[in-house]
């Protein structure tokens, strides 16, 4: 594989990466709202769309619901007390993600790229169920659009830069 291939994707990594360390420290902010007492969580009227970021972001971080295979928009609508609509407006006007699932397959995304570096004795299909993937399938083609590669072609690139 081409160099300079291997860096774009490496710096498309990155970036991925930078997202998520971004999306922690927003958890982080979740965290000290909800500390201070705010429970508005079961308040279909919520209207403030950063801080119901904020919250969606701590519930996924503290609960991790999506490394279940039938964790959805519907159900994350369910856990947080609002519509389906009230999410995927949300979702429009507030994330990168177009939709919940959009987002929900994100997370799952990320899981199973963590899984892939930190567990190499995991075989592909396992690192998909532990990701919250319905098959291994649905990981290859969600990594391959992450990354450009597959899921062994990542894990031998990794072992390759050791």
């Amino acid at each position: 594989m081409n160099w300079c291939v291997l860096v774009s994707r490496n710096l498309d990594l990155s970036e991925r990466l930078e997202y998520d360390v971004d999306l922690r420290r927003r958890t982080e902010v979740a965290r000290e709202i909800m500390e201070g007492n705010i429970e508005r969580q079961r308040n279909a009227d919520l209207r403030d769309d950063a801080r119901l970021m904020a919250l969606i972001e701590m519930r996924v971080e503290k609960d991790r619901p999506h490394l279940r295979p039938d964790f959805d928009s519907a159900a994350l609508a369910e856990m947080l007390g609002v519509s389906q609509a009230r999410l995927v407006q949300l979702f429009r006007h507030q994330t990168i993600h177009r939709t919940p699932d959009a987002y929900i397959d994100n997370l799952r995304t990320l899981a199973a790229l963590r899984l892939l570096r930190e567990k190499p004795n995991y075989t592909i299909a396992v690192v998909a169920e532990e990701a919250g993937f319905s098959n291994v399938r649905t990981l290859q083609r969600r990594i391959q659009d992450a990354i450009g590669m597959t899921p062994v072609d990542y894990r031998l690139m990794l072992t390759r830069d050791l």
